[in-house]
């Protein structure tokens, strides 16, 4: 077993929920309602999805390591069932890591990893992990 990414994926666990609600604080007061727009405005096209940087995805990988093992895909659980990531299409992982951050999937430790990913963080990592055999 290697200590570094399971103590890795263990602080992320137990420190993202707190950087999260620290970068997100919720107010007593209403929003205020968002204004109409004008009737003769058309809707803005939708913005593409972010091309990914396989370079940048690698880097975010490192903590993924520790329960999917990528390399030679190693489980550091070997009694939990964790799919492997490796090799998945680009678009099956993106829907992955969205699904968890908006909570339609349930796992707390991917919905932590994935509430602290942006959307381009999410297609670098799905185009790095798309490229593994």
């Amino acid at each position: 077993m290697r200590p570094q990414p399971l103590a890795a994926c263990l602080a992320l666990v137990v420190l993202l929920p707190f950087w999260v609600a620290r970068a997100n604080p919720q107010s007593d007061t209403p929003a205020p309602a968002p204004a109409a727009p004008p009737a003769t405005a058309t809707a803005a096209p939708a913005a593409p999805p972010p091309t990914g940087d396989p370079a940048r995805g690698h880097v975010l990988t490192y903590t993924c390591q520790g329960c999917h093992g990528i390399p030679g895909y190693k489980n550091a659980y070997p009694s939990f069932r964790v799919p492997k990531i490796g090799g998945q299409s680009s678009q099956y992982l993106t829907q992955a890591l969205v699904e968890y951050r908006q909570g339609k999937r349930k796992h707390p430790t991917m919905q932590a990893q994935a509430q602290s990913f942006s959307d381009q963080d999410i297609a670098d990592i799905s185009a790095f992990l798309s490229t593994l055999k």
